[in-house]
Parts: structure tokens; C-alpha cells; sequence
């Protein structure tokens, strides 16, 4: 499947919440793998984004329709991009 990068900032009422129930983190890693994502990998981060997930998600649609979930409930807001491997990478630049 392929993988995407996913840069999140939380707003006030998501900052408040994790404040109030850290473990809301790891709730919405499930939801989100219940919509048919993969959580590969997640860090939260010190600068202008609040955490940076790696996620296998079987199509652009569908990553999408994560995000625009996520967003819709106004408690984080999402830059999403897909992202290929460097050998995925190389082999494309070598094809004629």
C-alpha cells in the first residue's frame, strides 16, 4: 500500500483534550486504522506541527477521506503527502 506523511497541529479544544486524556492519542490511531489506514509510525514533534504519523493507507481516496474525518472534528487540522521510498524512487528515474 502506499504511504503517506501526515503533519498534524492540534487546536485549543484538541490541545485541551489530550491535556485532559493523553490516551486520546492512541484512541484515534485505532479509529483511524479502523477507516483503513496503517499507524506505521508516529512522533510528536517540538516546532509548528503537534505530531508527524507515517501511515500505509490503500489509496489517495482513501487517505482523503481520513483527513477530511479527522478535520471535521475540529480538533486537529492535517497536511497530508504521499511519500515514496528512495529505491521506489531510483528504479522510477532509471525506467525511459
Amino acid at each position: 500500500m502506499p504511504v503517506y506523511v501526515m503533519l498534524t497541529t492540534l487546536t485549543d479544544e484538541g490541545r485541551k483534550t489530550i491535556k485532559e486524556k493523553p490516551e486520546r492519542i492512541k484512541e484515534v490511531n485505532k479509529e483511524v486504522e479502523a477507516m483503513g489506514a496503517k499507524v506505521l509510525a508516529q512522533y510528536a514533534l517540538l516546532g509548528p506541527y503537534d505530531f508527524v504519523n507515517i501511515l500505509d493507507a490503500p489509496s489517495n481516496d482513501a487517505i482523503s477521506r481520513i483527513a477530511v474525518e479527522l478535520g471535521a472534528r475540529g480538533t486537529l487540522g492535517t497536511m497530508t503527502m504521499a511519500a515514496v521510498s528512495i529505491d521506489q524512487f531510483v528504479t522510477s528515474l532509471k525506467k525511459k
